[in-house]
């Protein structure tokens, strides 16, 4: 592995020849002498902290970019993680949605063109909603939050269910003892040891 003064010199090289800088004139924005200059980027020496912060902010780049070897693979690595994640967090939430979209739409169908609120779609929307959550999270997410997510859906279907019937005048409140069972194997699922963990 290099040493930190090497790492230094050579993102210090790169630096200054992108942004079309000799070491003369780069000696002159930080008021030292080109031997200085030269001296940092053969690694003879380390510049001292406050003109690596000078440095840093003179190129656009952090104090971790100048200590990092092969910054710009490094740096791409981590942004195109972080990019990924955000699109898929994106796509999933498009997808999401989509279900209030349709719901909304036949909520409006119904009101203009039926004479009937269907306000009921809404409440239908919820599970549904989650079912798409555990979809993409099967997908792309971390098996913690599968048991979250088919947990929050078992009650929200149960919910929706009692919501429908109570819409109905009738009190089917016994739908929710289906839930302990199912619950109780959903912790117990968890808790199961997998070889391949994410």
């Amino acid at each position: 592995m290099k040493e930190i003064k090497d790492i230094i010199a050579e993102n210090l090289i790169r630096l200054r020849q992108e942004n079309n800088l000799t070491q003369t004139s780069l000696a002159e924005k930080l008021n030292y002498t080109d031997k200085s200059v030269s001296k940092w980027e053969h690694g003879d020496t380390t510049p001292p902290i406050e003109v690596l912060k000078k440095l840093a902010d003179l190129y656009g780049v952090t104090l971790d970019y100048l200590v990092t070897e092969n910054p710009d693979e490094t740096y791409d690595k981590r942004y195109n993680v972080k990019s990924n994640k955000l699109n898929k967090l994106i796509i999933t939430l498009l997808a999401v949605s989509l279900i209030w979209l349709v719901a909304i739409i036949l909520h409006v169908y119904g009101l203009l063109f039926a004479h009937y609120n269907y306000w009921i779609f809404y409440i239908f929307a919820v599970p549904t909603s989650f079912i798409v959550l555990l979809i993409f999270n099967c997908i792309w997410g971390k098996r913690k939050f599968t048991f979250i997510i088919i947990s929050i859906l078992i009650w929200t279907i149960l919910a929706s269910i009692y919501i429908y019937f109570l819409s109905v005048n009738y009190s089917p409140w016994a739908i929710f003892l289906i839930g302990v069972p199912l619950q109780i194997a959903v912790i117990l699922w968890a808790q199961l040891k997998l070889s391949n963990k994410r």
